[in-house]
């Protein structure tokens, strides 16, 4: 049996190759799934596909048309997966519910600080043999107040470095993490975290209770000098909302990892042709933004964690077993 595997970076595709090898047949696409590419999945019983893929419902049906009976989703996140939609034609779906969240957590530290310490400017100029200071200035971490918006394990790690520089922590969250409760943190409510956090990092999954959880009205309260960092999900920020506030000169810093309008953009080179959203061409232009692919996850160590998991989501459905990252079971 070959596995049909959507949307591999070049980087991912010898660790794919490497993790199937001499358990299944995998090949590898770097095209993303979607209603275009879709009908190439025919025949494929498994198909694996990426954080970008498109499983609405008329994707759904054309897989299930053509065969296909598992999806291995090689991701935590699965907002993009219409789950009524895919029990209803019988397609199990499995996701990776759990890699390194060091690899996020880091890089979402790598956003804050690159922000502050205003790097991409610096490194732009000393490429031009230009050294001044001028508009360079940061500020220290130690003694600040980080907003943590969602304590899980990511949430976590990002608060054991955030208390390593020393900050006041504060975080939101349905259910609190006694982990960081043990480092110091304080639960409060999100208005009051907007108000007073220095730098928020936003950690929590997409849901419809969490579509754009930062509005307008979270960004107003937030301190005009805050940093705010997104490596989680595109959709948890109003990004227009953002861009009016950026306009009006507010914020220290913003580092985005993910946008709320990724799919058909991000993993893919639009260099040469360009692109017709406005709100992110908007958004790239101001000085205080760093913008990334949704690279957060992509470490040696988290992809090969992403990688054998999907292995085992494989074997499992072809062993007729339930697993922890089943998402919709067979039937």
């Amino acid at each position: 049996m070959e596995i049909l595997a959507f949307g591999v970076q070049s980087d991912e595709k010898p660790l794919i190759e490497k993790a199937f090898e001499g358990v299944h047949e995998v090949r590898c696409l770097d095209v993303f799934l979607n209603r275009d590419t879709a009908p190439i999945a025919a025949g494929h019983e498994i198909i694996s596909t990426s954080v970008n893929a498109d499983l609405s419902a008329p994707v759904l049906q054309t897989l299930a048309a053509g065969g296909t009976q598992m999806i291995a989703q090689r991701s935590t996140g699965f907002n993009n997966i219409d789950l009524e939609v895919a029990e209803r034609l019988a397609l199990r779906v499995a996701r990776v519910s759990y890699y390194s969240p060091y690899s996020v957590a880091e890089f979402a530290w790598t956003l804050a600080m690159a922000v502050n310490r205003r790097i991409i400017r610096a490194a732009s100029r000393t490429r031009d043999f230009d050294f001044r200071l001028d508009g360079l200035l940061g500020r220290d971490m130690r003694g600040r107040t980080v907003g943590v918006l969602g304590t899980g394990k990511i949430g976590e790690a990002f608060t054991r470095i955030a208390h390593g520089f020393g900050m006041k922590l504060l975080g939101w969250d349905v259910v609190e993490n006694p982990a960081c409760v043990e480092l110091g943190m304080e639960y409060v409510a999100k208005e009051r975290l907007f108000a007073e956090a220095d730098l928020i990092s936003l950690h929590v999954p997409l849901l419809p209770s969490t579509q754009h959880i930062i509005d307008e009205a979270a960004l107003k309260a937030m301190k005009d000098d805050a940093i705010l960092v997104n490596s989680s999900r595109g959709g948890l920020i109003d990004t227009a909302a953002l861009v009016t506030e950026l306009r009006a000169g507010r914020f220290l810093g913003v580092g985005l990892d993910v946008y709320e309008a990724e799919a058909g953009l991000f993993f893919l080179d639009k260099s040469l042709e360009g692109i017709d959203d406005d709100t992110l061409a908007r958004l790239v232009t101001f000085p205080n933004v760093i913008v990334t692919s949704h690279q957060a996850y992509y470490t040696e160590d988290a992809v090969g964690q992403i990688i054998d998991a999907t292995v085992q989501n494989v074997t499992d459905y072809l062993a007729r077993r339930t697993g922890e990252n089943v998402l919709v079971p067979r039937t």
